[in-house]
């Protein structure tokens, strides 16, 4: 791994889970700058788990979790928004009443300064040219894939450094899935380093550069994408080879 870029996020020896109950037993990993790493697994096997430990939705029961060298485990999840950790939930979870730049503008609720809203503001537009098209529009009335591009443009309006997408592709239809997938892309080689939880195996490891499959809780195999995707474990489990 000596070309790859300075970590940004690790994770080590994480254990969370609800009422007592642990779902997440151990789990270990890292990612560099600029990368996109993906979490794949089943169902109901702790993939959101961990995602909603590192961003403090709940609290881990055990384990660290380091961003930029800081020891950030528990902090609620306004406090990493703040320190540059954004995360686009499953489901979207638009303001669907509102309109498409005021659901953008919620994303940057931190910032104070106006001059600089509107410049994320006009980043993101170029980024996502049918969002700007449909900004007037209530988000509500959008398609779900347009909606999918508004919940990506509201997580980039606090200018995170981390970028994280539970199930984007969720519910979409396959040429949707790509645009989505190349949005995902683009906002990796702007710098921005993406964690991504997927049931769709195959583009998500042909996308990525490290990913992770998680089985039980626990970390069981590990590599870059292209790898795991010639992995005969994992085409079998997740691959349908």
């Amino acid at each position: 791994m000596a070309n790859r870029k300075d970590k940004i996020l690790e994770v080590s020896d994480l254990e969370a889970g609800y009422n007592g109950m642990r779902v997440l037993h151990g789990i270990h990993f890292d990612v560099r700058e600029g990368e996109i790493l993906a979490i794949l697994g089943s169902n109901g096997v702790g993939k959101s788990t961990i995602l909603r430990a590192i961003t403090g939705v709940i609290k881990p029961m055990k384990g660290k979790v380091v961003y930029k060298g800081e020891d950030i485990t528990g902090l609620p999840s306004h406090k990493l928004v703040a320190k540059g950790i954004s995360m686009v939930p499953e489901g979207r979870m638009l303001f669907s009443g509102m309109t498409v730049e005021d659901n953008l503008l919620m994303g940057a609720y931190l910032e104070k300064d106006k001059a600089k809203i509107q410049e994320q503001l006009e980043k993101v537009y170029e980024l996502f040219p049918r969002v700007e098209e449909r900004k007037r529009q209530i988000a509500g009335t959008l398609s779900g894939g347009e909606q999918q591009m508004v919940a990506i443009a509201r997580g980039l309006m606090s200018a995170p450094k981390v970028l994280i997408l539970d199930e984007p592709s969720l519910g979409l239809m396959p040429k949707l899935v790509q645009e989505i997938f190349a949005f995902v892309k683009m906002i990796a080689e702007s710098g921005i380093t993406i964690i991504i939880v997927e049931q769709n195996a195959n583009d998500t490891l042909k996308m990525c550069d490290y990913a992770f499959v998680v089985q039980n809780g626990e970390v069981v195999i590990e590599g870059k994408g292209e790898e795991l995707l010639s992995n005969e474990d994992v085409q079998k489990a997740y691959l349908g080879g």
